[in-house]
């Protein structure tokens, strides 16, 4: 279980706040660019350098498996995408997931599934929404992709501006005790980009123009705003009553 910090909260949500401009919409909208090329990772730090923020996310007594949770065969999806740059997503990831999953998905009502829409590092050398993507990716694989997940919204500190280099992603992984070796080699190789990049198309086949974007059973939830508790509730209790 992770400790809420409360100076993380303190000190980002005026930025937060005023990024999703009261929920008036995303903050990140994808823009006219091609797919940026994902930048090779380089060795692994030595030790970490830096305090990791300890996020302010609960821990859930739900089925995981990997980027999803709740159970398969529950009657109601919600597929979610975004990238790990987006401050919507941040604000998102704090204030309405965790009610979201406490609600429905750790009820057995519905299956939740983060998708990747990393476009925000477009044209950037050190492609942090792409290595990001990649390093929770690889966190999955020992079973801590949500753990590592919550890790990176707790220390965003803005877009393209090192919060996600390849020394601060090994910091999260030690944090976690995963298993470094492991973690290393499924990031260097780069084992997700493949994947990473389908997240990508399939959220362009499926209308996603900013993040994050919400689907309930396919449809979008409040397109072009930050998805909120009510609309969402809104959205699943009509599919369950269908």
């Amino acid at each position: 279980m992770f400790i809420i910090q409360e100076s993380w909260l303190k000190r980002y949500w005026p930025v937060l706040l005023a990024t999703v401009t009261l929920l008036s919409g995303p903050a990140c909208v994808l823009p006219s660019l091609p797919w940026a090329a994902t930048p090779t990772p380089t060795a692994r730090p030595a030790t970490p350098t830096e305090t990791i923020n300890l996020p302010p996310h609960p821990s859930y007594s739900v089925q995981a498996d990997r980027n999803t949770l709740g159970d398969p065969a529950a009657p109601v999806h919600i597929d979610v995408w975004e990238d790990f740059q987006c401050p919507a997503c941040a604000y998102y990831s704090i204030n309405v997931e965790p009610q979201i999953i406490q609600k429905y998905v750790a009820s057995g009502q519905a299956l939740y599934t983060y998708h990747f829409f990393a476009f925000l590092d477009g044209g950037h050398p050190n492609g942090e929404s792409h290595q990001a993507a990649n390093a929770a990716l690889c966190a999955a694989e020992q079973g801590k992709f949500w753990e590592y997940h919550a890790l990176l919204v707790a220390n965003w500190n803005g877009e393209n501006q090192d919060a996600f280099r390849n020394a601060r992603l090994f910091d999260f992984a030690r944090f976690l005790a995963l298993n470094e070796d492991d973690f290393g080699v499924c990031f260097r190789a780069q084992r997700y980009a493949d994947q990473i990049r389908a997240d990508y198309e399939l959220g362009l086949q499926w209308g996603v123009q900013g993040t994050p974007s919400l689907f309930v059973n396919g449809v979008i939830v409040t397109p072009g705003y930050v998805p909120g508790l009510e609309a969402v509730t809104e959205a699943v209790e009509a599919a369950l009553a269908r």
